[in-house]
């Protein structure tokens, strides 16, 4: 015969396990024309239990006793990004508050500068690649 508290942990972890899958950090394509959408998001579970056997005077401590205990969990799902796919390209569109300090701002314009750098490259390039024709 199972422990009361052990039947409850495994009954309130059952719960919290059909409400989160996979799924809901890495969320269902939408796809649109050739565009598609994946959103990504955060998950945060707390989970807390406890509980007591109780001897009386009925019954004492080395047999099956009163049992008093309780089980709670939260769940916190944040969305954080999304990632678009775009033919061969893909990107990610961040949902996080916006930066806060100037160093955190300047990292989330590395990858956009990149970007920008590159074509500026290959236009020059390009155009270094017509005047020798």
């Amino acid at each position: 015969m199972n422990h009361p508290l052990s039947e409850m942990i495994s009954s309130t972890m059952s719960k919290i396990k059909d409400m989160i899958d996979v799924n809901t950090v890495i969320g269902q394509p939408i796809v649109s024309g050739d565009v598609t959408i994946i959103p990504v998001t955060k998950v945060t579970i707390g989970y807390g239990s406890g509980g007591s056997d109780f001897a009386t005077k009925n019954y004492p401590a080395n047999r099956d006793n009163a049992f008093g205990g309780g089980a709670g969990a939260g769940v916190n799902i944040t969305p954080i990004a999304f990632l678009i796919q775009r033919g061969e390209n893909v990107r990610i569109l961040p949902v996080a508050e916006p930066a806060s300090t100037s160093v955190d701002r300047i990292i989330e314009m590395i990858p956009d500068l990149l970007d920008r750098a590159q074509a500026f490259v290959d236009e020059k390039k390009a155009a270094k690649a017509e005047d020798t024709k």
